[in-house]
C-alpha cells in the first residue's frame, strides 16, 4: 500500500459517523448490510447515510451490491487488512509489541479457519 492510500483510508476513518458505519458493516461480515438497515440501526437519514458511504466507498473500505431495488454495503476486509499491515509493517524491529492486535484474529488465522 502506498502512503497515499493509507492517508485516504485513515481520511475516511477520521469521522464519527464513517467511524460507526465501517465498525457496524465488520460487525456483520462479508454478507454486509441493506442501507436502510445500516440507516435505521445508527439512526441516519438516508441522505447523511448516503454522503458518508459514497466517501468510504471512493477511499476503498467498502464495498456496494445491488439485489432487487436493494443496495447491501459490505467493509472491504482486504483493504483493511492491508491498511493494518501498513500501520503495523517494521513494527518494533520484527517484535510482538501489539498485544491487542496479536490477540485479534490475523490473517494467518482468518485463512488456517477458511
Amino acid at each position: 500500500m502506498e502512503t497515499i492510500q493509507a492517508v485516504d483510508k485513515l481520511a475516511a476513518l477520521a469521522q464519527e459517523t464513517r467511524l460507526r458505519i465501517f465498525r457496524l458493516l465488520v460487525e456483520q461480515g462479508p454478507q454486509g448490510l441493506k442501507a436502510g438497515a445500516i440507516s435505521e440501526s445508527l439512526a441516519l437519514p438516508p441522505a447523511t447515510l448516503s454522503f458518508h458511504v459514497a466517501h468510504l466507498a471512493r477511499s476503498g473500505l467498502i464495498t456496494s451490491r445491488q439485489e432487487g431495488r436493494f443496495i447491501f454495503y459490505a467493509a472491504s476486509f482486504a483493504a483493511m487488512d492491508d491498511l493494518i499491515a501498513y500501520l503495523t509493517d517494521n513494527c518494533c524491529q520484527g517484535g510482538q509489541c501489539l498485544p491487542k492486535t496479536v490477540a485479534r484474529a490475523t490473517t494467518a488465522r482468518r485463512r488456517k479457519a477458511a
